[in-house]
């Protein structure tokens, strides 16, 4: 596949699942590592798995199952990744943010996006569940910006804003839904690596003074092209593993699995909140 995406491409894509639904989804939801059981609640689901798809790129990591499910989601029209395609899988920007692509195609106005972190801030615990606030893109500031090559013009402008990536309105219902529902709400600055080694602790250290509260090796991209296109856009970080500042810990993607069970729960109070409110 070409390194970048034409318009045409992408249509293909939002035709080919159009065909096979009867509603239009309002919100795309995007599910991290561990995170995948939100999906299984979608009601009246129709599932299309990304290998159906023509040049639609597939999940490979352990835990993203790698297919969309559209159905109804308290009440409202929904769009799911179950699992996430990640610019360590060897896939080009373009292919990785294809999905919030075909989203805009398919005239789906709101993004909330999911992911599984590394709490870099010392209040943090496994557990949690943050708020991203704003963003740090490292895959960008080293090149990999994925508006990177021509522009789309007829999804958004050659420079787009990014001073308000995550919607205001929507981190306000967030913290009242999490309230209502005594979840206890971080919030904070998610820093994007590429990975898929995780960070040393000198790494660590960078991001801490840098002023990130949690890491992990995707969502900004897909944060950045959602805006590019106008979509209004939400984030929740389930901080999965404490930072390693010392390297007296060993960091594994089983633990990142693991915490995603206690993590879920508090994401989905949130998710189905969130929904409720729009």
């Amino acid at each position: 596949m070409q390194n970048f995406i034409s318009l045409s491409q992408i249509d293909e894509v939002a035709q080919k699942i159009k065909s096979q639904i009867s509603i239009q989804p309002i919100v795309g939801i995007i599910l991290g590592s561990g995170l995948n059981g939100l999906a299984n609640s979608v009601q009246e689901a129709v599932n299309i798995p990304y290998g159906d798809l023509p040049n639609f790129p597939v999940s490979t990591v352990h835990g993203h199952a790698g297919r969309f499910v559209i159905g109804k989601l308290e009440g409202k029209p929904v769009l799911v990744m179950q699992g996430r395609i990640h610019f360590y899988e060897g896939y080009t920007m373009g292919e990785v943010t294809l999905p919030v692509r075909v989203m805009q195609r398919m005239g789906i106005p709101s993004l909330i996006v999911t992911n599984a972190a590394g709490g870099v801030n010392a209040d943090f615990l496994p557990g949690d569940v943050m708020l991203i606030t704003d963003q740090l893109n490292l895959m960008g500031m080293s090149g990999l910006n994925p508006l990177m090559g021509p522009n789309l013009d007829e999804i958004g402008p050659r420079f787009p804003d990014m001073s308000q990536v995550y919607d205001r309105e929507y981190c306000n219902l967030a913290r009242s839904v999490a309230k209502e529902n005594d979840v206890t709400l971080r919030e904070g600055v998610y820093a994007g690596l590429s990975g898929p080694s995780f960070e040393s602790p000198a790494d660590l250290r960078f991001l801490r003074l840098a002023g990130a509260d949690a890491v992990g090796m995707s969502t900004v991209p897909e944060a950045i092209i959602a805006r590019h296109g106008n979509m209004r856009v939400l984030g929740l970080s389930g901080i999965s593993n404490k930072a390693n500042l010392d390297g007296s810990t060993i960091t594994t993607h089983e633990e990142v699995i693991e915490a995603g069970r206690v993590i879920t729960p508090k994401i989905e109070k949130i998710i189905r909140g969130v929904l409720r409110g729009l």
